[in-house]
């Protein structure tokens, strides 16, 4: 794996609202997008910075300042759409090296982008 870059300053992590792409920030002009892999089969995430792999993370730095999402600001919705648009194809894990996984033992078969697309609600209360 390549060593993780650092992170430039003032740069803010976004929940995208996708479970396959859930976290992103726009650093020095660029997207940086962490894909959720199918864990433990795969690294916990592989980083991609405009769409391009940069490699797999399974420890993502402290000084990202990473939170869980919902603590995390939502990206606006020309953003997401503009980060999905680009991300075309790249869910499944392998898929930036044109081998995505197909594997009988994981489940990257369905992350289609029509999938990545699907907006992540919060879970129902049973009173819903």
């Amino acid at each position: 794996m390549k060593r993780v870059p650092a992170l430039p300053a003032q740069s803010t992590w976004h929940d995208a609202g996708t479970s396959v792409f859930p976290w992103v920030t726009r650093a020095e002009g660029r997207w940086w997008v962490l894909r959720l892999n199918h864990f433990p089969e795969h690294p916990l995430y592989t980083l991609f910075i405009d769409a391009q792999v940069v490699g797999d993370v399974d420890d993502v730095p402290d000084t990202w300042r990473l939170r869980p999402s919902a603590a995390l600001p939502a990206l606006t919705a020309p953003e997401r759409a503009e980060v999905l648009a680009l991300m075309t194809g790249l869910g499944p894990y392998g898929a930036e090296a044109g081998t995505p996984c197909e594997g009988d033992w994981c489940t990257c078969s369905i992350l289609t982008d029509a999938y990545a697309a699907r907006l992540n609600l919060p879970p129902r209360t049973s009173a819903e």
